[in-house]
């Protein structure tokens, strides 16, 4: 059955095509020009000279600037001349969190968001997204650093998730869920020390936020949420994969709604 009522989204992008820009004209020109950025990839060590001012005008633009080897990027431009830095874009554009609630407005439901609260690995961010569409999630936020962004990568495991679920990128995840929160929405932590998951009543405006694969819920992220949920763990390890359990609240949270 269509989904007639959701808004038109961009189309996605091939999953296997690679979203780079190598070489420090092109990538010069990109910074300039291009709304698609995602990340710029330097030679460690390259801090001043034209590499130098590529790094400030990618700051400038808001996105994250990572040193890595030469090794590094010889790997992700292939035999492109990258000159010392890549440009990587977007395989998907980003939201607002406006657009979220204003999806949540025209399906006439009650505000549901997860946050992903520093999940590194591209596959886990695209299940999350994935799972996130199937449950009747409204908007899916992560944050602009340390975090896996929206790649090819993310794409393929989202298997054409992005193309309607809005992701909202933020450049602080706290201060995201103080505005989430003056909204009427409640926030819910995923922690091992947080009450049963099947306790609470989701059936009103909502937020879970799911923290990084090995540190979890980032200090002050967790004290501001208005409540922590756990999964009861029967086995000898203490929890599961970030992907897994934010599947397993998602459809907790969707059977109350």
């Amino acid at each position: 059955m269509a989904n007639s009522h959701r808004p038109p989204r961009p189309e996605q992008e091939p999953a296997g095509e690679i979203h780079m820009i190598c070489g420090r004209n092109a990538v010069e020109e990109a910074l300039r020009h291009n709304n698609d950025l995602d990340c710029l990839w330097l030679a460690k060590g390259e801090h001043g000279g034209p590499l130098g001012r590529l790094a400030a005008m990618a700051v400038q633009c808001g996105i994250p600037v990572k040193e890595v080897s030469s090794q590094k990027l010889d790997a992700m431009s292939g035999k492109a001349a990258h000159q010392g830095v890549v440009l990587t874009l977007l395989a998907h554009a980003f939201a607002t969190l406006q657009d979220a609630f204003e999806l949540a407005a025209q399906r006439g439901e009650a505000p549901f968001f997860v946050l992903c609260d520093g999940i590194e690995d591209p596959h886990n961010l695209g299940a999350i997204i994935r799972t996130a569409e199937c449950t009747g999630v409204h908007g899916v936020v992560i944050p602009k650093r340390r975090s896996a962004s929206l790649s090819p990568a993310v794409a393929k495991a989202a298997s054409g998730a992005l193309s309607y679920v809005p992701v909202i990128r933020v450049a602080n995840m706290a201060a995201t869920v103080d505005e989430l929160k003056k909204a009427g929405v409640w926030v819910y932590g995923a922690h091992m020390q947080g009450d049963d998951y099947r306790q609470p009543d989701y059936s009103g405006g909502c937020a879970l936020v799911i923290g990084n694969e090995g540190a979890g819920i980032s200090r002050l992220v967790k004290e501001k949420c208005d409540r922590l949920v756990a999964l009861p763990m029967k086995g000898k390890i203490n929890s599961l994969n970030a992907s897994v359990a934010a599947g397993v609240l998602l459809y907790q949270i969707a059977a109350q709604r």
